[in-house]
């Protein structure tokens, strides 16, 4: 391999045609100049430039390998630069996963801080259920995700709760409690209920059915849907009622109406929270900005865990 250290030499010297003024250049001596291009040429295979007393002049190899040297020697400065930037995580790329209310209200003025600051890094958004989510983040595959509490310990990640909020009720506008600003739990003993599936997010199910507990009864699930915007239509459709998180609501649909419920039930219990997750091992620079980003968003109480089974 030819260095790069004669390769800059050679270009040097081709500016110049003029062996003195390229040392001065290159604040060398002239000798030690002179023998780093007979080694060039050495190692090419061909002689690069024509010489006297009077004049250099580049040769038709010399004309053709300055091209291929200012090619290379621009390719090296350009990737030294780059994995500068990837270093310091102005550059790079970042995979981020999330459930579908994650980006009805909290994750847009994150992203889009996020691309205003850094526009030379590469996102890769993905939606996906929580369950579906830790499989990606522990296998690499995700870099951060936007969740809900698991419900049961998993290793190698970290969980930091950045949102909390109500669970509201969703409703046909038929419905009997349509009109009603807050609905009794235990009043809806009878209803047919839509939920997600406990395989896709163990704690979001179980706490909604714990709450029906807390009611008095375990609800009726009749429908499961892994988005909760399948679970406003289908309630809508008339299919059933649905315990959901307040954020579903941020968005005005027909046919639903979403209202505060009434159970006795310890007051976490009473909302739900959006957790980041990611893996517990060193992390990049670029997540190192995001995460920066997302802390700016936060209010100044934090709750961090390490395999939370909430």
């Amino acid at each position: 391999m030819i260095e790069t250290r004669l390769l800059r030499q050679f270009v040097v010297v081709a500016e110049e045609l003029h062996f003195s003024r390229a040392a001065n250049r290159l604040n060398m001596a002239q000798p030690p100049l002179s023998q780093a291009i007979k080694r060039l040429e050495e190692e090419v295979g061909a002689r690069l430039f024509e010489r006297d007393n009077r004049n250099v002049t580049l040769t038709g190899a010399g004309h053709d390998f300055l091209v291929t040297a200012r090619k290379l020697l621009g390719e090296l400065e350009e990737g030294v630069e780059n994995a500068r930037r990837i270093a310091s995580g102005v550059a790079g790329r970042l995979s981020v996963s999330f459930i579908d209310t994650a980006h009805l209200e909290f994750l847009p003025p994150i992203l889009r801080s996020f691309r205003q600051a850094f526009p030379d890094v590469e996102l890769d958004l993905r939606e996906g259920t929580t369950a579906q989510q830790i499989e990606l983040l522990q296998s690499g595959e995700m870099d951060v995700g936007f969740m809900r509490w698991p419900g049961t310990p998993v290793t190698g990640l970290v969980f930091q709760r950045v949102q909390s909020e109500p669970v509201l009720v969703a409703l046909p506008t038929g419905h009997t409690h349509a009109a009603a600003p807050q609905v009794p739990l235990a009043a809806l003993a009878d209803e047919n209920f839509i939920a997600s599936p406990r395989s896709e997010g163990l704690g979001f199910h179980d706490q909604m059915v714990g709450l029906c507990r807390s009611a008095g009864y375990s609800p009726r699930i009749v429908q499961f849907a892994n988005q909760m915007q399948t679970i406003a239509s289908l309630v809508a459709a008339g299919i059933g009622v649905a315990l959901v998180p307040g954020s579903l609501a941020a968005i005005r649909r027909d046919n639903v109406v979403f209202r505060s419920i009434e159970v006795d039930a310890p007051e976490h219990e009473l909302h739900i929270d959006l957790v980041l997750c990611r893996r517990a091992e060193k992390r990049g620079a670029v997540l190192d900005r995001f995460l920066d980003v997302v802390g700016s968003a936060l209010a100044p109480s934090r709750d961090v865990s390490s395999g939370s089974d909430r």
